[in-house]
Parts: C-alpha cells; sequence; structure tokens
C-alpha cells in the first residue's frame, strides 16, 4: 500500500523560501525506476506539474520555477524534497507530491494529500 505524506507548508512574505518533504511508504526508492514529482493547483487553476525527478537524479521544472526551486530525493531515508526559494504570490497554491506517473504530466498513480503554501 503506497502512501505519500507531505509536510512543510506554511505562511511566508514574498522572497522567504520553504522546504516541503513527502515521506514514501509501501516501496523503496531505492528499489524503484517510480518518478516522482511536485504538483501545485491554486484556487480557480488546473493543477500543475512543478518538478519532477527520476531513479537517476534526472530532473525537469516548470519554467515558472526554474532557478528558484529545487527536487531532490533522499533514499536513505525513502523521501522526496522540494527546496524553495525566492517564493512569489503566485507560488501560492496546495502542493502535492506524486509517485508512478511520467515527469511533469498529470497521469500519476500515487498522490499525496497535499500541503498549503501561501506566499504574501
Amino acid at each position: 500500500h503506497v502512501q505519500l505524506v507531505e509536510s512543510g507548508g506554511g505562511s511566508v512574505q514574498a522572497g522567504e523560501s520553504l522546504r516541503l518533504s513527502c515521506a514514501v511508504s509501501g516501496y523503496l526508492l531505492s528499489n524503484s525506476d517510480y518518478l516522482l514529482a511536485w504538483f501545485r493547483q491554486a484556487p480557480g487553476k488546473e493543477r500543475e506539474g512543478v518538478a519532477a525527478i527520476d531513479s537517476d537524479g534526472r530532473t525537469d521544472y516548470v519554467a515558472s520555477v526554474k532557478g528558484r526551486f529545487t527536487i531532490s530525493r533522499d533514499n536513505a531515508k525513502n523521501t522526496l524534497y522540494l527546496q524553495m526559494n525566492s517564493l512569489k504570490p503566485e507560488d501560492t497554491g496546495m502542493y502535492y507530491c506524486a509517485s508512478d506517473g511520467w515527469w511533469l504530466l498529470p497521469e500519476y498513480n500515487y498522490w499525496g494529500q497535499g500541503t498549503q503554501v501561501t506566499v504574501s
């Protein structure tokens, strides 16, 4: 039974940083080829892919966060991270981690419950 649990969201001022974590259970990241990704959804908008990482550490980002966000994974802790720097009000939304999909496309099989990020 795969479970993803996000944490680390909060309310910050523009220009500040947050680090999101996603604890994965039900399988070992070190033994899997599943891609991992972060998505976000702002009120009234569709969910969009923010960043993704494969088992070899290759990454992809949506253009609006390149140079500000960094996705990473710690296989020893079975955890996915999203370091978000220089946050902007337009980064506000519910952030979800996802497993077993294809890069920034939304058809992932496993999803967390989300963590709220508010930038003012």
